[in-house]
């Protein structure tokens, strides 16, 4: 990916305008993770959750493309969750259950670091808002310390679509969530009233499940008239309509022509009444 291919944070971060995405990847996860590395892509997210992702081969693909040379950790931006119990496959938990919640926190980065063989993460995200607002708030008092510690570099929430809850963590945090990560959908009417608060606070829009929930935006002839404009496909006007309205996408393909299709998107560019035809379908 190229500079301009980047946004910087307001932690001062550079997170790559697209990322890819590991979950239910499964015992492919380090081949893939190594192919999109390879083939380009410079953002990693993942979590601390075995019932979804195999973080531990997340690790052994990041280290096999730094053996290669193929990257260095400063080149890389990688991103994982702490999910909480509710969240977890009760069989496979990566922390101790009967812990407190601030320690649940604790150990889960410890499980972090070690299966993707790192000293820090440069984004920790809250994998979805606890039970209640006390809870949400321990939670992220515990992220904040390991920022504080110098083991994450910024902090996010992810699968938020209140706005309020949002509004709530964003006042009641000391250090304030940099990042949202969001399945972008219809059924949350694409979250633009958070959107407008990310905004208007600084915070990066994530969007995850954007391909598949999105099938008729696809199939319209507004997409697909572009895309024989630009000799692109449908998926890709859509990726490079997102990056321009400053949302960061992420893709979980498991194809090497799509993820190069997937990094093309930075090769050209939609007008900005080509961006407003889009935002008109959703």
């Amino acid at each position: 990916m190229e500079p301009d291919d980047f946004i910087t944070t307001t932690q001062g971060i550079r997170v790559p305008k697209l990322l890819y995405g590991t979950a239910w990847k499964k015992e492919l996860t380090t081949a893939l993770v190594e192919q999109a590395i390879r083939l380009g892509f410079r953002g990693i997210d993942t979590a601390c959750q075995p019932k979804h992702y195999h973080e531990a081969g997340v690790g052994e693909g990041i280290a096999a493309c730094v053996s290669r040379g193929l990257i260095d950790r400063p080149g890389l931006y990688l991103q994982s969750k702490f999910t909480s119990l509710n969240g977890q496959d009760p069989n496979r938990i990566p922390y101790d259950p009967k812990s407190g919640l601030s320690e649940q926190v604790a150990q889960s980065f410890q499980v972090s670091l070690a299966n993707l063989q790192t000293t820090y993460l440069d984004c920790l995200v809250l994998h979805s808002p606890l039970a209640n607002q006390q809870q949400t708030f321990e939670v992220w008092q515990a992220m904040e310390k390991l920022v504080k510690s110098g083991g994450v570099k910024q902090l996010g929430i992810s699968n938020c679509y209140g706005l309020n809850t949002l509004k709530d963590l964003y006042h009641y945090a000391e250090i304030k969530p940099a990042v949202i990560q969001n399945r972008f959908y219809s059924d949350t009417g694409y979250d633009r009233t958070i959107r407008d608060f990310c905004r208007d606070n600084g915070i990066i829009y994530q969007s995850f499940w954007t391909l598949t929930a999105n099938p008729r935006i696809l199939a319209d002839y507004t997409v697909k008239n572009l895309a024989t404009q630009y000799k692109r496909t449908a998926a890709q006007v859509f990726f490079r309509y997102l990056t321009q309205m400053s949302v960061i996408p992420l893709t979980g393909t498991t194809s090497i022509r799509h993820m190069q299709e997937d990094l093309a998107i930075f090769d050209f560019e939609l007008k900005p009444e080509e961006c407003a035809s889009i935002e008109a379908l959703l």
